[in-house]
């Protein structure tokens, strides 16, 4: 492609609305715009990733090549960890388990199983909280019921959630049992014979019951009487009522145990860069283009790799006053090109500064330059991206030594 035929435009400083380093790479490079839109050397970089996965090359595979730290989670979901990222990921640093906060299994520490006892009601004056209940019967969170009243729209479904008094209710993980839900309206809780703030699975009309597994494991747990200012204690699941929808219903917090190893959960932000669905794998192109830039760039612009750089070879040509290079440079093109090499051929009426500048911006791999001292000794300057190592290759050399110069 000639860079005098393309609207690739490149920007001598930061946009003043760079969020990292990398966004700024981004920018000033012009794969993207400032306000975040892929522009169609961006698209190219994206494509070429898309042909290599395509191609039949495995997700883990290409992010190795990429040589691109990634949270692969067991949903098929593919993450990048940075400061800025939008989303939560909890990831096991001891084995690489990994999920979305919402999401995320962890493993449940079983309770003692103490022997059932009857259930009682009591007069709990003002405690509309799990906190505020724990505190008035001087027990801890964990041996009370929370009680979630939904509302299924597509049926009118009242819905029960019950999730133990030390944990939250992950509506990602309900939503996957259930559907989509909404709050409860008072009325339609008064209307399946239960009381708000005082709510129990106990006796309830036409409503689905969802517990999460935990439930089954918690004996004599405290839960609402159905009756204002009043709990029930030594509440049992299985004896005094069961469940519709027995499920992990939790969610994962910093700390918690992985559910394969044990290991400590730890808590990331992270931005969604690609996904796995039937064994395609699809890229989220903005974000996918930061992790890249994020993790290579150097003083000078972008150093990316080879199956995510939009071109091979950054090809410049510097307009001799003797010899004509422009027609060796545009000989060139044409060979690398039917060798199977994408080519930016940077036949701008510039100055070498700037065109140098803007090969060191884009990152491509390899940067060659036609110029008139090289070519009176029949050679071109042939430099990697990455290092400051050139080379004077002779004409009839240069494609081997490309060949070399990206296998590498």
């Amino acid at each position: 492609m000639r860079l005098s035929q393309t609207d690739i435009q490149t920007l001598r400083e930061a946009p003043s609305n760079a969020r990292t380093q990398g966004f700024a790479w981004l920018v000033r490079a012009g794969y993207l715009t400032r306000g975040s839109e892929v522009t169609a050397l961006g698209e190219r970089a994206i494509s070429r990733l898309q042909e290599r996965s395509e191609a039949g090359q495995s997700p883990t595979d290409l992010f190795r090549e990429l040589d691109l730290p990634v949270i692969e989670t067991e949903g098929g979901e593919i993450f990048f960890a940075i400061s800025s990222g939008k989303m939560k990921v909890l990831q096991c640093p001891s084995c690489g388990y990994a999920n979305r906060k919402e999401l995320a299994r962890f493993t449940k520490e079983t309770p003692p199983q103490d022997e059932e006892l009857p259930v009682e009601k009591v007069l709990t004056p003002d405690c509309h909280t799990i906190e505020m209940l724990a505190e008035f019967l001087h027990i801890p969170t964990s041996k009370t019921a929370k009680a979630l009243l939904l509302t299924r729209p597509s049926d009118g479904k009242l819905i029960f959630v019950v999730v133990r008094g030390d944990m939250q209710l992950s509506e990602a993980k309900l939503k996957d049992h259930t559907g989509d839900f909404r709050v409860a309206t008072y009325e339609e809780i008064a209307a399946a014979g239960a009381t708000p703030g005082f709510a129990s699975p106990i006796g309830l009309d036409d409503a689905l019951i969802v517990v999460d597994d935990l439930i089954p494991a918690s004996p004599n747990l405290v839960a609402g009487a159905n009756e204002e200012g009043y709990h029930l204690l030594n509440v049992n699941y299985g004896r005094d009522y069961t469940a519709e929808i027995v499920a992990d219903l939790a969610e994962a917090e910093a700390g918690d145990p992985c559910p394969n190893c044990g290991g400590k959960l730890e808590l990331l932000k992270a931005d969604l860069i690609a996904e796995v669905y039937d064994g395609n794998l699809t890229f989220q192109p903005v974000e996918m283009l930061q992790a890249l830039a994020e993790t290579h760039h150097d003083e000078n612009g972008l150093t990316l790799p080879r199956a995510a750089a939009p071109f091979d070879i950054y090809l410049i040509v510097i307009p001799g006053r003797e010899l004509d290079t422009i027609s060796v440079a545009d000989e060139m093109y044409e060979t690398l090109q039917k060798e199977g090499f994408s080519v930016l051929y940077d036949d701008r009426e510039a100055r070498a500064g700037i065109k140098f500048n803007d090969a060191d911006l884009i990152g491509a791999p390899v940067r060659i330059t036609v110029g008139e001292r090289g070519l009176q000794a029949g050679n071109v300057e042939v430099k990697p991206r990455v290092g400051t190592e050139k080379e004077l290759v002779g004409l009839e050399e240069v494609v081997q030594s490309i060949r070399l110069s990206l296998r590498a």
